[in-house]
């Protein structure tokens, strides 16, 4: 496995970074809703500003309610992520995330993973 490199995010949203190889690990935490989004999408694009990487997994362990504003803050960084053959992975769904990924039929777009590891060989 990759080394681990800690990333400063200087946001309660995505408390927690690190560029493992070519892929990014953020953790998102607490509710995503219309009032949390905009700061969720400053703190992902941060991230990536230097360069966009093979991989952004996003740890949602933490996070139990998204909103459609969320949902369109990753289908953004989706977006960002196909321009080079990127991938966007969301890994340890809470139970009401992965049913509103599943009615959007989002989970079909993101790689779902249930662990790090198993989103890092995806």
């Amino acid at each position: 496995m990759s080394e681990s490199q800690t990333i400063e995010t200087n946001s309660t949203v995505v408390p927690t970074a690190r560029r493992v190889g070519e892929s990014i690990v953020a953790v998102v935490k607490g509710d995503v809703d219309l009032k949390t989004s905009p700061m969720l999408r400053t703190a992902l694009l941060a991230l990536i500003k230097d360069k966009i990487p093979e991989r952004l997994i996003l740890d949602l362990s933490s996070t139990s309610y998204m909103d459609s504003s969320a949902i369109a803050v990753l289908v953004e960084m989706l977006q960002k992520a196909r321009k080079v053959q990127g991938k966007v992975c969301l890994i340890q769904l809470q139970p009401r995330v992965k049913g509103l990924l599943e009615i959007a039929r989002l989970d079909s777009i993101f790689v779902i993973a249930k662990d790090e590891a198993e989103a890092l060989k995806k």
